[in-house]
């Protein structure tokens, strides 16, 4: 089991940056692979970053790729998530999750967090 807590969210204007950080308790983050998720209104969840066990890999889809950078520090047990170059689009309710098989979009993740909102403005 373990307990995951976001935070870092807030509102931001167009062009701004965010890091958002996400806290593990209850079990050693480093035997999770990590990943961020994002859900805006009247839209379905989606993966905007993954990362492995040791933070040596890591994995983006396009539409973020070059402008969110995820990280662990897996001595703090804390996971990262470093978005720059926001757009309105971006605006979203940005999760943590973890599995024990992957960071990839199509894994199971097991656990997550209560979520941050993120809302950029134009």
């Amino acid at each position: 089991q373990v307990d995951l807590v976001e935070s870092g969210g807030g509102l931001v204007r167009t062009g701004g940056s965010l890091r958002l950080s996400c806290s593990a308790s209850g079990s050693t983050l480093s035997t999770y692979a990590m990943a961020w998720f994002r859900q805006a209104v009247g839209k379905e969840r989606e993966f905007v970053a993954g990362i492995n066990w040791t933070g040596d890999s890591t994995y983006y889809p396009d539409h973020v790729k070059g402008r969110f950078t995820i990280s662990r520090d897996n001595a703090e047990n804390t996971v990262y998530l470093q978005m720059d170059s926001l757009k309105p689009e971006d605006t979203a309710v940005y999760y943590c999750a973890a599995s024990r098989y992957g960071y990839f979009s199509n894994v199971d993740y097991h656990y997550w967090g209560q979520g941050t909102q993120v809302t950029v403005s134009s």
